[in-house]
């Protein structure tokens, strides 16, 4: 059932996914499916990928939950069905909103709290110091994710061609107007 093709991608995005913080075996699921040209049952991935079938399932609950997966069922069959989105981007999108909500947006809520306390110790000063200044990176990054997210498709495919475009664009404005951090 799988490729020699297949079967490199699937090993590879398993390696990569434990290094992305997901387990190796969900990495490997996920690949699977999502070069899958239909949908998939969790008996088909098993066997396809050698796992156990409580493997499987524990795997195909978290892409679930990471929204990564469509659940779906096939007229005729009572099991049940698994599929990726077909665009890449909206794969992509939803990684980083997910990510965002697990990662970034509790630590953004344990910094507004800690700057919330009141310090008067020289060492908890400094430590608020440095936890305001990673406060205003995450947010303006988060700022910036929301804007970019917001944009429409082809205007973000574009945005990102430009790369290092951008900062000469902004050099040369800056020479221009004569001088820096005119935003």
């Amino acid at each position: 059932m799988v490729t020699p093709l297949v079967q490199r991608f699937v090993l590879h995005f398993g390696e990569m996914g434990s290094r992305w913080g997901i387990n190796r075996t969900v990495g490997q699921i996920y690949a699977l499916i999502y070069v899958s040209p239909r949908p998939l049952n969790a008996d088909e991935i098993a066997e396809a990928l050698g796992f156990s079938r409580s493997n499987v399932s524990m795997g195909l609950k978290e892409l679930q939950s990471w929204r990564l997966v469509r659940l779906q069922h096939l007229p005729g069959d009572r099991r049940e069905y698994f599929s990726a989105p077909e665009d890449v981007w909206t794969i992509f999108q939803t990684l980083a909103e997910e990510r965002r909500k697990r990662e970034v947006d509790p630590t953004l809520s344990m910094l507004r709290d800690a700057l919330l306390e009141p310090v008067t110790d020289p060492a908890d000063q400094h430590a608020q110091a440095r936890m305001r200044e990673m406060h205003e990176l995450i947010e303006l990054v988060t700022g910036w994710f929301e804007e970019v997210r917001a944009m429409e498709r082809e205007r973000l495919v574009e945005l990102m061609r430009l790369g290092q475009k951008v900062g000469k664009l902004l050099d040369a404005r800056d020479r221009f107007i004569g001088g820096k951090g005119h935003v």
